[in-house]
């Protein structure tokens, strides 16, 4: 019977990605999992530094902040944004690109909340204009599934964006951890997204995540993605950590 509806909830998940960019972020990826923060607490994923080339074009990162805060039982906010730079002929500059703010509630509590079965969340919001880049506003709903094993922990995402340009953004991504016991696990990421106004990528990560601490995590991905006809790298490193705040 468990099996069943195990197998149910990923089919619909699929269904979902087949109509329905990316929900916020889970360091260091691009997807995220089905869990939220806790009321009166604050989680900040923070990258000091990333590098990415995207053909032609170089960008630095510096530094990409994310701010979740437990608004609720099941319930958070997120607030997202970056600085960047552009490093190469035409791309030149510093900007404050890819901002967003949104909520996140836990639909299903499970495994991610010491319960059984899986973890299933959605993320909805809005994506915000910026400064130098990114005119305009949209929109993004996402559904997540997260199951987690002794040996692994997946977490399967899917949304819907309208961009900032208006153009309709389908993305369908999966996360693989490994052992969460281990204080050093490997971490892998596939994705695929399709903006029908601009691109098609498809993507794969590879990293570690080093639990530092209960409350403090630090990590390493390297990825590669074709993005239309052409390949793009990045580099990222960051650090999560989180605290109570005062009431």
């Amino acid at each position: 019977m468990k099996m069943g509806w195990r197998a149910a909830v990923l089919a619909g998940v699929g269904a979902l990605a087949s109509w329905c960019s990316g929900a916020q972020a889970y360091r260091p990826f691009d997807g995220t999992d089905a869990a939220v923060t806790a009321p009166g607490e604050v989680e900040i994923e923070f990258a000091p530094a990333e590098y990415l080339r995207d053909g032609a074009a170089r960008t630095l990162f510096a530094p990409h902040s994310v701010f979740n805060y437990g608004v609720a039982p099941g319930w958070e906010a997120v607030v997202e944004g970056q600085i960047s730079h552009g490093l190469s002929g035409g791309t030149g500059g510093t900007s404050l690109a890819n901002n967003s703010a949104s909520l996140k509630s836990v639909l299903r509590e499970g495994a991610l909340q010491e319960k059984t079965g899986p973890s299933i969340a959605t993320e909805f919001g809005v994506l915000l204009p910026g400064i130098r880049a990114d005119r305009g506003t949209g929109a993004n709903l996402a559904g997540i599934l997260s199951e987690q094993w002794p040996w692994a922990t997946v977490h399967l995402n899917a949304s819907a964006s309208l961009t900032r340009q208006q153009h309709a953004d389908l993305f369908l991504g999966a996360i693989v951890e490994g052992p969460l016991d281990w204080p050093v696990r490997p971490v892998t990421e596939l994705f695929g997204e399709r903006d029908f106004g601009r691109t098609k990528v498809r993507s794969a990560l590879i990293g570690v995540i080093w639990q530092a601490k209960e409350d403090v995590a630090v990590d390493f991905g390297v990825r590669g993605a074709r993005v239309n006809d052409h390949i793009a790298g990045e580099i990222r490193v960051g650090i999560t950590f989180s605290a109570a705040l005062p009431r």
